[in-house]
């Protein structure tokens, strides 16, 4: 990248992507994120000169041991993607799954998953009946599957997740199990990588890696109730959000101005977007886009709401929560029964947001309000008036 931003290599760049391959196959549910934060554990412990603390809610936290002084600015990113929980053994063929995350109905009927044990053993098996809301007390519905071949290694908490497959990059996009949010983290990995060099930083760059945002921002919502990052920061979460005509796949990363639960910061919003412009005036092809993004919400809304300065960057996904087909379905005019698929983004989008995160990282200017715009107009013009 030219510009004022930081040169990222080649090598750098194929790391960047392994990392995103890798990440976005690891079996994840809310609660139980326990693999992706083994693998998180391993790529802190190569950086010895970052600390890394867990808060009461088990989110992870990242910063340099010796950050420079200033006001800090936050890379956010949730671990887990929609997904089931064995709740119950019935018979060494026969599991009562809960499901952890938000998928239209239609998707579940006859759908084949895939029951991850405690030894990364894989045991496929087919949904059966219809969704039982009230086999068990709490907030989730709960699905009945049969393995395909008994075992008696299977056990309640195991994870179970879509069989749609692995990563792979095909034709210049990632086609994967968990693209949201298991992309943004990898990408919040990646620029923070480029950022803790030694001398790079102008100011604090951290993360914070939450758990839980599927069923409602939980890991999130208890960071904000403990204080987990400083109340003066600058927080930037990171996501993939359902693409639109207008917010295509391949567009560039999205600075997402609000969600469908509300608008975020302003000021900082501005700021970031002032910076794609910078990265895309120095950078011949560069491209990002700037939208609402009202398909969804994010935990931008939960920062916000407890008075962080905070907004959203997301990449534009398809096959959202692994819904194939999706417009239609929900138009109830698809053709054939309602299959999950794996998510997909594209590999240039991903870069672009790992170039932009760096661009942030490397210089964010301080919020300009839409009332300090209006009054530089009044005391520019004004005098038109008289």
């Amino acid at each position: 990248m030219n510009g004022d931003t930081t040169t990222i290599s080649e090598s750098e760049r194929q790391d960047h992507l392994t990392w995103l391959r890798e990440l976005t196959q690891i079996p994840t549910a809310a609660g139980k994120e326990q693999r992706v934060i083994k693998w998180l554990e391993r790529w802190f412990a190569a950086r010895p000169s970052l600390q890394v603390t867990r808060d009461s809610a088990g989110n992870l936290h990242a910063a340099m041991a010796n950050e420079p002084a200033g006001r800090p600015v936050y890379f956010t990113a949730h671990l887990d993607h929609p997904a089931f929980v064995v709740e119950r053994i019935v018979a060494p063929e026969i599991l009562e799954l809960s499901f952890r995350g938000g998928v239209l109905d239609p998707y579940f009927v006859e759908a084949g998953v895939v029951v991850h044990d405690a030894n990364d053993q894989t045991h496929p098996a087919t949904l059966f009946g219809p969704p039982d809301a009230h086999s068990a007390p709490g907030p989730f519905k709960h699905y009945m599957a049969e393995l395909r071949h008994p075992t008696d290694t299977v056990a309640v908490g195991d994870v179970a997740t879509w069989d749609v497959g692995h990563s792979e990059i095909i034709e210049g996009n990632l086609h994967a199990p968990a693209c949201d949010d298991l992309a943004g983290l990898a990408a919040a990995l990646a620029a923070f990588d480029v950022l803790i060099r030694p001398g790079v930083p102008p100011h604090p760059v951290r993360l914070l890696c939450t758990r839980a945002e599927e069923i409602g921002f939980i890991g999130a919502i208890g960071a904000c109730r403990e204080g987990t990052m400083d109340r003066q920061a600058r927080v930037i979460a990171l996501e993939n959000s359902r693409s639109f005509a207008d917010s295509p796949i391949g567009g560039g990363p999205i600075v997402r101005v609000g969600d469908r639960m509300s608008i975020f910061s302003p000021g900082l919003t501005d700021a970031i977007a002032k910076r794609a412009e910078e990265v895309a005036a120095a950078n011949s092809g560069w491209k990002w886009q700037r939208k609402l993004m009202a398909g969804g919400a994010c935990e931008a809304s939960v920062y916000c709401t407890a008075g962080y300065e905070a907004t959203c960057v997301c990449l534009p996904l398809g096959n959202y929560h692994n819904m194939a087909d999706l417009e239609a379905v929900q138009a109830k005019t698809n053709a054939g029964p309602a299959k999950v698929a794996r998510e997909f983004i594209s590999v240039s989008d991903y870069e672009g947001l790992v170039d932009l995160l760096v661009a942030c990282g490397r210089k964010l200017p301080p919020a300009v309000t839409v009332g300090d715009k209006f009054e530089k107009l009044w005391n520019e013009r004004s005098f038109v008036l008289g």
